[in-house]
This record gives structure tokens, sequence and C-alpha cells, in this order.
């Protein structure tokens, strides 16, 4: 029999490597310390009516590879059923070879649905539509039924700090112990003061919420602090912060005050109130962050919403975005400088989106590592555009050469759909195939419960200490 596209072996080309894997690493429990899955829908154990739903509802990754396959708007976003619009995708995923999609898709397809005799295209589309959809409506397939499937033990979602986390609370009064869900304090909408009136909506949201009245900028402070306790009880253990650059322009606290006066009046700041506001605001944060032990999280260098005819129609995060050129290095280290020169700088993670920049964060972490914690400052795993076979190899390289890689706190999915978590298998066997061939090649001892200690430390126990879960 014609052995399938994904089996036990998919990427792990040294025998090492299958031992490693195999032996190691498969069976390693899940930390998802960055995602984006809805909390209501794992509060909810929520059944999807159909596969569309569960996988190509919000996953830009696929809208963008339809849309260059000359795939009409209509059976991406738009009006077309459900049916249609996996049929779409299905005729174009043969079209996407060599692309990371190929790879998922049949990943995701294989796990949780054992799919692996056939793969997807237009003549097997409506076999899997029917046999993805019955499979969908049973327990083992609801929110949490997929990650018991996956082992997984936490699950940190992204959230506003104006949301009230009404979910995570229902969540946590259940006797649900197989897994935790913990929220992560996202409060980027807070430093974008250059979007006017949509800013000034988001601090009126944060007072009403804190119980603050916002009328100055400590007041600001004191109200996303309030928020920032409410998490910390909640089980937050970390801030996320999805910025082009990390701003750490030279700021004194009257020019911050008398920013946000300005433009909480209705007036535009200028670009550079701007940077020395957003710059405030990241400092704060940090220090905030050292206080409880949290880490804080710095996603840089994405360039975002780029279309603006389909910014209009759409809205954010619907596959606009790329790659950006930014200047990392200096405002990095003025950042995690000031914050370390105070004796505030938390356990950090720096993802960057350009790949010309895995040797600029992989030798920036060393700067501020304290002995403190292990690995306080992380290279972040592969992110976005970077999240590929290509984008893991190279990450590990960089880190290997200039940091120390035994202490990576190992992948994440930053997935909107709960068939996203064989993307931690994905990276698994890329890093186990990449210390095999080394074990081959006499580059590492061929002691395989030595090296082999290291990859359960990066697939599980690294996560689990730094984050403390």
């Amino acid at each position: 029999m014609k052995k399938p596209f994904i089996h036990q072996d998919f990427l792990l080309q040294s025998e090492a490597a299958k031992k490693l894997y195999h032996n190691y690493s498969a069976d390693q429990p899940i930390i998802d310390y960055h995602c984006h899955l809805p909390p209501q829908e794992i509060a909810e154990d929520k059944n999807f009516k159909n596969i569309t739903k569960i996988w190509l509802d919000g996953d830009h990754y696929k809208w963008r590879a339809m849309r260059t396959c000359g795939v009409d708007e209509k059976f991406i976003t738009g009006s077309a059923s459900d049916k249609e619009k996996f049929l779409a995708w299905a005729k174009t995923v043969p079209k996407t070879l060599k692309n990371p999609l190929y790879h998922w898709t049949h990943m995701e397809l294989k796990n949780p649905f054992g799919i692996t005799e056939q793969l997807l295209n237009g003549d097997s589309a409506e076999k899997i539509w029917d046999k993805c959809n019955e499979m969908l409506q049973s327990p083992e397939f609801s929110t949490r039924g997929l990650l018991k499937q996956n082992n997984v033990k936490v699950v940190a979602t992204t959230d506003d700090p104006t949301d009230k986390l009404e979910f995570h609370t229902q969540f946590n009064s259940e006797d649900e112990d197989a897994f935790k869900m913990v929220p992560t304090f996202r409060p980027d909408r807070g430093m974008e003061i250059e979007n006017g009136d949509e800013w000034r909506g988001w601090v009126e949201k944060l007072a009403g919420v804190s119980g603050v009245n916002i009328s100055s900028f400590s007041d600001f402070l004191k109200a996303l602090k309030q928020r920032h306790d409410f998490f910390d009880e909640m089980g937050c253990r970390a801030s996320d912060h999805g910025t082009d650059r990390p701003y750490s322009d030279d700021f004194k606290n009257e020019e911050i005050e008398n920013i946000f006066l300005k433009v909480l009046s209705g007036k535009s700041p200028s670009n550079e109130e701007t940077r020395k506001f957003k710059s405030a605001f990241l400092y704060h944060c940090g220090i905030m962050d050292a206080e409880k032990g949290w880490v804080y999280q710095l996603h840089v260098g994405a360039i975002r919403n780029n279309n603006s005819r389909m910014m209009k129609e759409l809205g954010r995060d619907t596959g606009f975005d790329s790659i950006g050129d930014f200047d990392l290095a200096q405002p990095l280290a003025h950042l995690l400088n000031r914050l370390d020169s105070e004796d505030q700088l938390p356990k950090v993670i720096l993802y960057n989106s350009n790949p010309r920049d895995n040797e600029l964060m992989s030798t920036m972490i060393g700067n501020f590592q304290d002995g403190t914690v292990s690995g306080k400052l992380q290279h972040g795993p592969p992110w976005w555009f970077l999240d590929q076979k290509d984008g893991i190899e190279a990450h590990i390289t960089s880190l290997s050469n200039m940091g120390v890689l035994s202490q990576l706190i190992g992948m994440t999915t930053d997935s909107r759909s709960f068939l996203s978590f064989p993307r931690h298998e994905y990276y698994r066997r890329v890093l186990c195939n990449i210390l095999g061939d080394d074990v081959e090649n006499g580059l590492i001892p061929d002691d395989l419960e030595l090296v082999g200690s290291m990859v359960q430390d990066i697939s599980y126990n690294n996560a689990a200490s730094f984050f403390g879960f």
C-alpha cells in the first residue's frame, strides 16, 4: 500500500530523529501560551456546525492563498454558503504545494479527523466535508474535547483589558481539571492614540469597567493597573503587545500628561507625540508585569492593514498584513535597558516577523539575562510569516549559535482555530529532525538520553516553569 502523505515519520529523516520524536516529544503535553481562541467557545464547550466554521472562518492564512489563486471574495469572506466556501478551499489546496498550508491542512485532517488516505482537492472534497461534519457533532469534537484530544494542559487566550473575563469566570467555576484556560493582558488599543475617536472610546470603556474616572494620564495608569490586578486574580501570567516597533523614545512625565490631555480633548497628536506616548505606555506595562512576575511578550515587525480598500470593507486581521522593515536594535535595547537599570525588567519574550532579525533577537536577549530565572529573556518561537519549516529551522539555528537552545520555551499556535494544535507537532518534528541530523553527523553526542531530555524541556518543561502555570 502506498504510504500516506502524513505518516508517523513525517519530516523525520534519520533514525535518531525518529527516536527523539517518538520517545521524547510526541507524548509531551501542550502549553499553548499565546493564541486567539475565543474564551466563550471554550466556556460553552461549543460544537461547530461544520468544518468551514471551525477551519476557515477567521483564517487569514487560507484567505490570502485563496485570493492569490483567483478565488472570488464571495467564497472567502462573502455571501457564499459554508459548503461553497469549503469546496473553494479544497480546490485551492493542490495549488499550495510548497506552502506550509499544504502541510498544515493535511496534518489537521489527520489530527483529529483521522483522514490520511485522501489528499484534499476538488474530487475528495464532498466525502471529506461529510465525514468531518459528522465527527464535529460528537462530544469528542467539541472545543473542550479537541483540547483534551491534543493533550493541551494550558490555553492562554488573548484578551483586552476592558474585557470583563466573564467566560473565564464561568469556566473556572466548573469542575474542569483536564486543562486550564487563562487570560492574557493585551492592551494595544490603549496605546494607539493616533486613532482618535476609536482610542477615546476605548478610554471611556476602560473607565467604565475599572470604576476609575479618567481625566489624566495618571488616572489612565491607575485604571490599567486595576485591570492588570484583576487579570492576575483570574490566573493571567503574561501581557502581550503587538506593535510595529519597540517604542522607547525618552520622555518626561509632564510631557505624557500633556499629550494624553491633548488627545483626550479631541486633538490629533504629532508623530513625535505619538512615539513618546507609546514609549511611555510600553514602559509602564513592563513595570506592572515585573511587579507581578508576569511575562512581557513583544510582537514586533509586522506592517498591518496595508490595503485600505479592504480594511474599510472587512476590517482588521483579514489577511492584508506583511513583514515590515523597521529599525529594531537600538530602540529595543533602549526599552529593555531602561527597565533593567531600574530593576523593573520582567521576564520577556521577543518575537520578530522579519527573518533578517533572527540573529538580532538571539543576541539581544543575552544582554539582559541576569541569572535569576533560566532563560529570563526568550527569543520567541517563529511567528506569523515565519512559523513554517524553513522559519523554524532558521530560528533554531540562530538561537543555537548565539543563545542557549536548551532554555527555549517551545512553540505556540498564535491561532484562532481549534484545529491548529498540530503546529506543536510540526514544530517538534522539525526540532527533532535537526537534532537527529546532528547526532547522525557527529555534531552532538550519540546520547539519546542527553538530547532527549533537552527535547522534553523545549517541548513542555521549560514553558511550564517559565510561566508558572
